[in-house]
């Protein structure tokens, strides 16, 4: 019994290795893709997750204004915002969205998918959405993964 340790381990802000990975948004299902998006982003497919700590690898999103919706929703899906002023609720599509840029409608969705706290607000911080193949962070020589590997 001396080898066995049943001691819990939790990850903390030194301990935890960050990662930078690169998804290829071209042809692939909004939804589906903001899901294992918001996952790498809270570290949930790692052994060392813990739920309090940012554990998570840094996503750079490619060619995202290829991205997918099924059936009408472009245009039957309303998002819903307040200017926080009577009678100030505002509504777009994501068609709308798309127009005014890819990032807002990717960040938009991802962000629904995050916790409502400031690890949620930190975690979207370490999201990279760029239209085009093209992105700025090669220095930190990210790996191109494939989403449809991940569960």
């Amino acid at each position: 019994m001396d080898t066995l340790s049943y001691k819990t381990i939790s990850a903390n802000k030194a301990t935890v290795q960050k990662e930078w990975v690169v998804v290829d948004a071209t042809d692939l299902i909004l939804g589906r893709m903001g899901t294992k998006v918001a996952k790498l982003l809270r570290g949930k497919y790692k052994p060392s997750f813990t739920p309090h700590v940012d554990c998570g690898d840094n996503v750079i999103i490619v060619n995202a204004e290829k991205v997918q919706l099924t059936g009408n929703k472009w245009n039957d899906r309303i998002y819903l915002r307040h200017t926080g002023y009577p009678g100030g609720q505002r509504e777009m599509t994501p068609a709308q969205l798309l127009d005014k840029g890819a990032e807002k409608l990717i960040k938009k969705v991802v962000k629904g998918m995050l916790p409502k706290n400031k690890l949620g607000a930190q975690l979207l911080g370490n999201l990279y959405v760029f239209e085009g193949a093209a992105h700025d962070k090669q220095a930190q020589q990210p790996k191109l993964i494939d989403l449809n590997t991940l569960k």
